[in-house]
């Protein structure tokens, strides 16, 4: 679907094409490709986003230091098909045992992810048989492993650089953060880092926002990604307890808690990213005070977005008003051409294009709005 989408403005995905060399200049980055046949590329691009995993061939050309720890215990793989699981085939499923845990993860019907703990010994690749093994010691019971389409095993980094930009490159996902795979957080965080990044440097490349505007996503997405290695990390430890008392008191807490609908819906917005904020944000500006609608730094989900394929602008959620066309006219490239309807008609939401609310005022105060953005315009100029 992405790769599909990226067609439809013009682009397309290169595969067996590798960067193997850049130099960062004043104007932009010379990159090196090579080839599957060996021939080599010289491309003059004005950004250089490393996507490219935990062992980033950019991070390390860069010198940045991937400081962390790897967690002193190894893990098993398998996706296969499997028959007996005893909940919902949508849905995934967990079996503590004193040995460890077994997780199951559905994939499609019948299919799933295995993913089971083998403490503090060495890494070695799994066969059916010993996760068919793991998983009538550790489950229910009645459960069948079959037609195995991939086995494997690996172990946990929770790792995080210290500088997300390096003049005109950039670092995202994986290859800016790793993290244990526990609660299934790690393909969201990639994607929201694309999502806070590219709007930016869309509207820098417009001319529509000042050169620093972009310096603000290291700053918004590390304090995100701190966040999450400290959760998927506590989640990671609880699930591999090794106290029987302390297994004991865990399984109960679980247990009852999840049975709460808030714990539910707490826990899914906050693994899903949906809970997310940016509330110290140097882009944030007014106050949410006195009105019901979200503050600065949170997301605003739009009764009305912009036109799918257009160029990212910010809206402005606000009553048709004077006012509010007065801060459309104020900055016509940078804002889409209509508002929005507000979550409160007593105030004015100034929303960026990754869904997140820049700027909060009342009505009569639209000059907060209108300061906003001038900063994002004329910083660091």
């Amino acid at each position: 679907m992405l790769e599909d989408h990226l067609g439809t403005s013009g682009g397309a995905v290169e595969r067996g094409t590798e960067l193997t060399d850049f130099v960062d200049g004043p104007d932009g980055v010379s990159c090196t490709l090579t080839h599957a046949g060996g021939g080599k590329e010289r491309v003059e691009a004005a950004w250089l986003i490393g996507c490219d995993g935990a062992h980033s061939f950019v991070r390390r050309r860069l010198g940045q230091v991937f400081a962390g720890d790897t967690l002193p215990m190894g893990f098993v793989i398998a996706d296969a098909h499997v028959a007996g699981l005893p909940v919902p085939p949508d849905e995934p499923a967990i079996f503590w045992h004193p040995d460890g845990a077994v997780m199951f993860f559905p994939i499609s019907r019948d299919h799933h992810r295995i993913i089971a703990d083998l403490g503090p010994v060495p890494l070695h690749m799994p066969d059916l048989g010993e996760m068919q093994r793991i998983v009538d010691r550790r489950g229910p019971g009645g459960i069948t492993l079959s037609d195995p389409a991939w086995l494997s095993d690996f172990g946990v980094n929770e790792r995080i650089v210290r500088h997300y930009r390096t003049g005109h490159v950039f670092l995202a996902g994986d290859a800016a953060h790793v993290h244990s795979p526990a609660g299934g957080q790690g393909m969201n965080t990639g994607m929201q880092d694309a999502f806070n990044l590219a709007w930016k440097l869309a509207v820098v490349m417009r001319g529509e926002a000042a050169p620093s505007l972009p310096d603000s996503y290291g700053i918004e997405r590390s304090g995100v990604a701190r966040r999450i290695l400290s959760d998927s990390g506590h989640m990671t430890r609880i699930v591999l307890l090794e106290n029987h008392l302390a297994q004991r008191a865990r399984n109960l807490v679980v247990q009852q808690g999840f049975r709460i609908p808030a714990i539910r819906r707490a826990v899914a917005g906050r693994l899903s990213g949906i809970r997310i904020g940016y509330p110290d944000s140097q882009l944030n500006a007014g106050s949410a005070g006195g009105l019901h609608g979200p503050a600065p730094g949170q997301r605003l989900v739009l009764r009305q977005g912009r036109a799918a394929g257009g160029p990212p602008r910010l809206v402005l959620a606000a009553r048709d008003s004077a006012e509010a066309r007065a801060i459309i006219a104020h900055h016509p490239s940078l804002l889409a051409a209509t508002a929005c309807p507000p979550p409160d008609e007593n105030g004015i939401w100034l929303v960026r294009p990754d869904g997140y609310v820049a700027a909060v005022a009342r009505n009569g105060n639209g000059s907060v709005i209108t300061a906003a953005l001038d900063r994002m315009t004329s910083q660091g100029s």
